[in-house]
């Protein structure tokens, strides 16, 4: 979607001209900002001001709110399914001159026994609310409940995965629930357990060694227990069994271990490498047999190979950062394309991350190094807040982050939003 709104800007003159025309075909009719679901989580944010209306900000392009089922790029053809999920419709068929992919990625889960019943992801704003509804919900069930092994394993919250998006999740909501306890006269911070599980030997693999490790500092200070080089084994009957040997149970388990590409690449006849991602030039063309460009095929983002000159050979990292800077570059070069111009190579600058680990506390990558603290946390939300595709959104985020400094965290559990006919339903169940 970022490709979209940067080729919607690059191409506005052209399409008011009607010179050209860009169809966007996504099945939710929004785009969102990923990097601050983690303060959605925590209630620092209003799930809304996450997410921008496609059709608000891509005025000039016809948006469908669809699922691309099939590509057949030799005949120039995708077939889109319109019928929400669950109905059987007719595919219809779309004909294109150039396709550009940018179907992001999804969640990476492991046949690991009891996941798909108990685990939670966090890859949507409806899954950052349902995790913080949950949070929540478990401090009730530990503070009204007798059974003291019940008590626990809802006081237990495991996070499975320590990239950006576990480490971030896991800390600004450690942080809120450190908040929620006051108001419960029979719970304590102590009381709450927070466990972190990362297969590899060290938290943010895609950030400096030395950022990495005070981040782990920091979170072994506030008692959280991180697990390195440890697998989660089994999830069986919410009885937590790690590879390290560890058992416990736990009512709460995030999985945030990886993403892997959309689903859709595998239903094109584009080339895919052995990961499952388009196989590309660092020009953003699909790589063709030999080596040669594939006419009028582009991929951008977590989906797209791309060459990383600047890893020996490697290829980019799916990210954010990455996916924003190619999709400039796969709209200059689309451009130069059809005027027969020549096409630059993707160059990535050296990417400045940061990571929020709740209200004033955050570790930040700078071009004179690291940043930690309240300086970083104030560097991490400018950032974001400049990244933020909609000045409406930027200003509503603001006004959530002004207002949060004010007043006191909102820790309200709205579940009963996730089953809105739930109470109406029980209505004729209790009839004689």
């Amino acid at each position: 979607m970022a490709a979209a709104l940067v080729l919607q800007q690059a191409l506005a003159p052209r399409l008011r001209t009607g010179d050209a025309e860009i169809t966007v075909v996504e099945p939710q009719p929004y785009l969102t900002y990923h990097p601050l679901l983690a303060e959605v989580a925590a209630g620092s944010i209003d799930p809304r001001h996450v997410v921008v209306p496609l059709r608000k900000v891509l005025p000039h392009c016809r948006v469908l709110t669809a699922r691309i089922t099939r590509i057949d790029h030799a005949g120039r053809t995708a077939q889109v399914d319109t019928a929400p999920r669950g109905a059987a419709a007719e595919p219809a068929e779309l004909a294109y001159d150039h396709l550009i992919l940018t179907p992001g990625s999804v969640s990476r889960t492991d046949p690991v026994p009891g996941l798909a019943d108990h685990g939670l992801g966090f890859g949507s704003v409806g899954e950052a609310v349902a995790l913080r509804n949950h949070v929540l919900e478990q401090l009730d069930l530990a503070s009204s409940t007798r059974d003291p092994e019940l008590r626990q394993a809802a006081l237990t919250f495991l996070f499975v995965g320590a990239g950006y998006a576990g480490v971030g999740a896991l800390a600004e909501l450690e942080d809120m629930a450190r908040y929620a306890v006051r108001g419960y006269h029979n719970l304590t911070a102590d009381d709450l357990r927070w466990v972190l599980v990362e297969a590899t030997d060290r938290i943010l693999p895609q950030e400096s060694a030395d950022l990495a490790a005070h981040t782990l500092a920091e979170l072994r200070e506030r008692s959280i227990d991180v697990h390195l080089g440890t697998t989660l084994e089994s999830a069986a009957d919410r009885v937590m069994a790690l590879s390290d040997g560890s058992r416990f149970a736990a009512r709460t388990l995030v999985w945030t271990a990886g993403v892997r590409p959309a689903p859709l690449l595998r239903d094109t006849d584009l080339p895919l490498d052995p990961t499952g991602r388009v196989r590309c030039l660092p020009t953003l063309q699909v790589r063709g047999p030999g080596g040669t460009p594939l006419a009028g095929a582009w991929a951008a983002g977590d989906c797209a190979a791309v060459p990383d000159p600047a890893a020996d050979g490697a290829l980019c990292a799916p990210n954010a950062q990455h996916a924003l800077a190619q999709a400039r570059l796969l709209a200059e070069n689309l451009l130069a394309d059809l005027d027969h111009g020549a096409l630059a190579a993707y160059r990535p600058e050296r990417i400045h991350c940061s990571t929020s680990l709740g209200l004033g506390r955050a570790v930040a990558h700078t071009r004179r190094g690291r940043l930690t603290g309240r300086r970083a946390w104030w560097l991490h939300r400018a950032r974001h807040l400049r990244r933020l595709p909609s000045l409406d959104r930027r200003v509503r985020v603001f006004t959530d982050w002004l207002l949060g400094g004010l007043f006191s965290r909102e820790v309200v559990s709205l579940g009963t939003v996730e089953h809105p006919r739930a109470e109406f339903e029980s209505g004729f169940l209790e009839r004689p």
